[in-house]
């Protein structure tokens, strides 16, 4: 996945990192956290979390998926202060008729970054990883710190769930073996990636 030799605690070789992942990041969370400008946040805080631990980074593991992991988990918090925050605001808000959705709110790119926003935010990882970056079962495994057995169940609910969320048949939505290197879904490949560009 990286293709480079890094060498742990080297500021250098951290900066190289850093421009090598932080865009393929932030396409990542943006999937993740449904919103630019906190994926930009979260990206910031992932790189200041990984550079101070840099020095304990193992090599057997690529850079890139061990960054991931952190960015990941930065985001997923992020998310779970999101959703007490919006909890707080459906509580100052009770009462009051909800606002008829803008219909040109919901085409495009919005709707599936909101439907994204919707999944586990592990499940919309793994969707971004597999069909945004192309990444190997392995390479999401490394990223998400699970086992690589459970990289294929987790996508498949994922696809199931998406395709649930867009109102597409669950055969377009990556009906595609998730072992088949780094291909899948026809319909939300091509969507997720063209979307969160």
């Amino acid at each position: 996945m990286d293709g480079q030799d890094y060498r742990p605690g080297s500021a250098a070789d951290f900066d190289r990192l850093y421009r090598t992942a932080s865009s393929r990041l932030l396409h990542t969370l943006v999937g993740v956290v449904g919103d630019r400008a906190a994926a930009e946040d979260c990206v910031q805080e992932a790189f200041v979390r990984a550079f101070a631990v840099w020095d304990r980074w193992k090599p057997d593991a690529p850079a890139e998926a061990w960054l991931h992991r952190i960015a990941l988990n930065v985001a997923i918090s992020h998310r779970r202060r999101e959703r007490l925050r919006e909890v707080g605001e459906l509580v100052r808000r009770i009462g009051r008729p909800a606002q008829p959705p803008d219909p040109a709110d919901a085409v495009g790119t919005q709707v599936l970054v909101q439907a994204l926003r919707r999944l586990p935010p592990k499940q919309a990882a793994a969707i971004v990883l597999r069909h945004h970056h192309g990444y190997t079962n392995r390479e999401i495994a490394v990223a998400l710190g699970v086992p690589e057995r459970t990289i294929a169940s987790r996508l498949a609910a994922a696809r199931s769930r998406l395709a649930a969320e867009l109102g597409v048949a669950v055969a377009e939505v990556g009906g595609r073996s998730p072992e088949a290197g780094s291909g899948g879904g026809a319909v939300a490949g091509r969507a997720t990636k063209g979307a969160l560009r």
